[in-house]
């Protein structure tokens, strides 16, 4: 028999035989097997550190009252008819389980990414870093993977959703690693994302899935209020079209280019509010120390995470995000002449210094303009004051210069990992006034719960402006922008904020114009 048992505190190395024995209240030896279900760190007690876990037992023998174990299994997709082969706009998160989706569905989707392969696009941001020039088209933002194949890899997520599992029960059968299925805070890194990246690539392919990479969307075709086709540009600037009655438009946050596109196609796009800051980097030790105490660098642990929000007191919020534990600062930049940063770890976490970004909201009525894409220019304009600075090179600040109000000439203890290099000074220069109050007063309040968050010699790297999408394509019921067939979805769209949630987007879209197409089939027979 298999027996569950949940909320089980254990110390950091207790082997779980045991712990499942004493949970049961049966002899260790009674226990044949145990599979993890969930596990987290409790370190609400610095003194007492210890992990929590749901477990599935095997015993030898009946146990009276204890929990059966029961699985959902994940039900695969149905296959069904089609009239014509569907198209995906973009492979980040969202365009690629949307087109895994429609494929395993018998739909062969035709799927179209301005960026290169995984494999190429990391030695185009490679040697970007290492001083070369930006790529446009093959950077941290565009190409397979999308923005998330360079980062920490998170799959958290605060939404629900059925399709959660399925998203990482795929994920793990495509490389990642196992304890994505039961960490309370998985993550995947991005060394090994690049690789799931290429795994689920092949995945489409194999079910008969077609890519054109290097291959950006430029124009919509259109037919009684209805989109009969898609206009598209490859790397040598050959145009051609391709029939499409249903597309999905799983576009990153920073495909700004595209959103001009609809915008001029009359395809319904709304301002929205985003954020803007800068990365934040401290000694993982500090980190560590700060959240663990005495058990700060207890193998079983690995680095430590964070989390921090507060209202301001202008009402405006200010949190952490995306915080990378081991990581390190990344040039993100998409557009030339402007500069942005963002995080990225390895799945080992094994670097000296801990970095997130720290944000502050960013209000529709804070944007100079009232248009749709009010919020790109915004962003824009800091990207290229960062630039001005010091190009590439990042303006930098040390966090007790920057709460002081001074320039910063160097770095101190903590050595910015930001490639190809900061630029010391002011980040006054590259930031609204709004934002600069809200980073020196979130600051202060985040040291109050994390000590040495406002350490003197932590350094603020800028500007972080692609956390979201300043811009939503809104969707009716049914998935459908103004534009009948087409399916906005994922972090482009203003519809998701992270690797799971573009993912789960990607699926309910592919779900939605799995059933127009049937609905569509079953009328005309």
């Amino acid at each position: 028999m298999i027996y569950r048992v949940n909320n089980v505190s254990a110390g950091l190395d207790a082997p779980l035989a045991r712990v499942a024995a004493r949970a049961l209240k049966i002899a260790e030896g009674e226990v044949l097997r145990v599979r993890v279900r969930k596990k987290s760190v409790d370190a609400r007690d610095r003194g007492d550190v210890h992990f929590v876990y749901s477990l599935d037992v095997e015993t030898r023998r009946r146990v009276p009252g204890a929990q059966e174990a029961r699985e959902t299994p994940i039900a695969p997709l149905p296959r069904q008819e089609w009239r014509a082969r569907p198209a995906v706009i973009g492979l980040g998160p969202a365009g690629l389980f949307a087109a895994l989706a429609l494929a395993e569905a018998g739909a062969r989707p035709v799927i179209f990414e301005r960026g290169k392969r995984v494999e190429e696009r990391s030695r185009d941001v490679e040697t970007f870093w290492a001083g070369g020039a930006l790529d446009g088209e093959s950077n941290v933002q565009f190409g397979e993977g999308g923005a998330g194949a360079f980062s920490d890899g998170k799959l958290t997520t605060g939404i629900k959703s059925p399709h959660i599992a399925r998203v990482l029960q795929t994920l793990h059968a495509c490389g990642a690693p196992e304890d994505i299925l039961y960490m309370a805070h998985p993550h995947v890194g991005t060394d090994r994302l690049r690789q799931v990246v290429r795994a689920l690539r092949e995945k489409i392919l194999a079910l008969g899935g077609e890519i054109h990479f290097q291959t950006r969307l430029i124009g919509l075709l259109q037919e009684n209020g209805a989109l009969c086709g898609l206009r598209v540009a490859n790397a040598r600037g050959e145009e051609a079209e391709w029939p499409a009655r249903a597309a999905i438009l799983a576009v990153g946050h920073s495909a700004r280019d595209t959103f001009e596109m609809l915008l001029r196609a009359g395809v319904r796009l709304e301002p929205k509010p985003f954020s803007i800051g800068a990365r934040i980097e401290h000694s993982q030790r500090q980190i560590d120390r700060a959240q663990y105490g005495a058990f700060a660098g207890h193998p079983a642990l690995g680095a430590a995470e964070y989390r921090l929000s507060a209202r301001l007191g202008d009402g405006r919020g200010v949190y952490t995000f995306c915080m990378c534990p081991g990581g390190s600062v990344i040039a993100a930049a998409s557009e030339a002449g402007g500069t942005v940063v963002n995080g990225m770890s390895e799945h080992a976490r094994a670097g000296e210094n801990a970095n997130s970004a720290v944000l502050v909201d960013v209000r529709v009525e804070d944007f100079p303009g009232a248009d749709p894409l009010a919020g790109v220019r915004f962003a824009r304009l800091w990207e290229q004051r960062a630039f001005a600075l010091g190009g590439y090179r990042a303006p930098a600040q040390l966090v007790g210069d920057f709460l002081r109000g001074q320039a910063s000439s160097g770095p101190g203890g903590v050595q910015p990992t930001y490639r190809p290099g900061v630029a010391w000074g002011r980040l006054d220069e590259c930031l609204p006034d709004f934002a600069l109050r809200g980073l020196r007063e979130g600051i202060r309040l985040f040291d109050r719960r994390l000590r040495g968050f406002a350490a003197d010699d932590a350094v603020l790297t800028g500007v972080e402006t692609r956390s979201s999408s300043p811009v939503r394509i809104p969707r009716d019921e049914r998935c459908q922008a103004s534009l009948a067939g087409l399916f906005p979805c994922g972090e482009g769209a203003g519809y998701a904020g992270g690797i799971t949630s573009a993912a789960v987007d990607g699926i309910r879209c592919a779900l939605a114009l799995m059933e127009k197409e049937q609905n569509h089939v079953e009328r005309s027979q």
